[in-house]
């Protein structure tokens, strides 16, 4: 079964193809999961340039890129992987959540192509497509096992038995890890995209140089909150006299590396809970602060000293793809025939919960 994906739900528009075979392989535990699945060929277009000046995504003009971007990435898909568009057998597209606009570009894309090709379409949340992703790694986990979800708004851990099969754990209780990196970025004077800019940045401060809180590290659950640790990396920069913009260099290393240390370490001990909680010794970690590599080294140094196994995406599989998103189509029609629908009708989703594709183990 070929599958194209196509992903637009936000600044990166990405098209993919993957190829996926027939029967129960190794991932498999109690669900459908084919032995084989291959991914031909992925092209991906990132905005960043476009939006920079503007100091964050403007949704009008991430629209109007999606349509200028989408056809020739598909062209150059389709010439990498060797394959035909006849050939394709489904068209997964993301369908929320994301920019309405953004989304609409996306969807009315793959609705006309399908339709052209006389081809069903699979839509596609957006988180599901990171939450798998580790599937297209060569260090492919298997089922069942805990995962970090940690994209844009989102941080949440989950139970994951299946394709679908999702059981919630811990989610944030207000801003998400990527959305406090993002606003403490934006305190210190850094660039856009300001996550990975404050995760440089941080390669240069100093350890215990500022001591900032670790929301609900102790709670007795399993979520999170950092819109607190945001509020103290403020009042810190106002107490060393940074409030308009006199911080020298160092000072701005030492505070960012505070506040990555904060953020790395709940995340790590409240995934150990999780593992601990369920019974299970594999983790995975998904979306864009999964490529965080002081997150990687500690929960590395966390598997290695208890032997557990954890797994990532490759980097170029944290941030938005299209191949997550036809990865994701691919597995739910192998897990379902009715996840496909004919196409011709449809609608996005900027609001979709993830809970609504829940359906945990007996």
């Amino acid at each position: 079964m070929l599958v194209l994906g196509l992903e637009s739900s936000c600044d990166e528009t990405g098209v993919a193809l993957v190829e996926v075979g027939s029967g129960n392989g190794p991932a498999a535990s109690g669900t459908s999961v084919p032995a084989s699945s291959r991914l031909l060929a992925h092209t991906l277009h990132s905005q960043i340039a476009l939006h920079r000046a503007y100091g964050g995504v403007v949704p009008e003009l991430a629209s109007r890129d999606h349509i200028r971007r989408v056809v020739p990435l598909l062209r150059e898909a389709l010439a990498r992987s060797g394959k035909a568009l006849a050939e394709v057998d489904a068209v997964a597209y993301t369908q929320g959540p994301g920019l309405a606009g953004a989304l609409l570009v996306g969807c009315a894309f793959a609705e006309a192509l399908a339709t052209a090709l006389g081809k069903p379409v699979v839509p596609v949340h957006h988180l599901e497509g990171h939450l798998l992703s580790p599937l297209l790694s060569a260090d492919a986990p298997t089922f069942p096992f805990v995962a970090l979800l940690v994209s844009g708004g989102h941080t949440q851990l989950m139970r994951v038995d299946g394709v679908g099969r999702y059981t919630l754990l811990g989610e944030t209780l207000d801003d998400a890890a990527g959305e406090a990196f993002d606003k403490t970025a934006k305190l210190l004077g850094l660039p856009y995209p300001g996550g990975p800019a404050l995760a440089r940045l941080a390669e240069d401060g100093r350890p215990d140089q500022v001591a900032l809180p670790r929301p609900m590290l102790h709670s007795d659950d399993l979520n999170f909150s950092f819109a607190g640790l945001k509020t103290a990396v403020l009042t810190r920069v106002r107490d060393m006299g940074g409030e308009h913009g006199e911080l020298d260099d160092a000072q701005r290393a030492d505070l960012a590396r505070g506040f990555q240390d904060a953020i790395v370490e709940v995340l790590v001990k409240k995934s150990l809970k999780a593992l601990k909680q369920t019974g299970l010794n594999r983790l995975v970690v998904a979306g864009g602060v999964g490529a965080n590599r002081q997150l990687r080294a500690m929960l590395d140094e966390a598997a290695r000293r208890r032997r557990l196994r954890v797994h990532y995406p490759e980097l170029e599989f944290c941030t938005d793809n299209g191949a997550m998103i036809a990865l994701a189509g691919a597995l739910r029609l192998a897990a379902d025939a009715g996840a496909a629908r004919p196409a011709g009708t449809f609608a996005v989703r900027p609001r979709w919960p993830l809970a609504e594709l829940m359906s945990p183990a007996d």
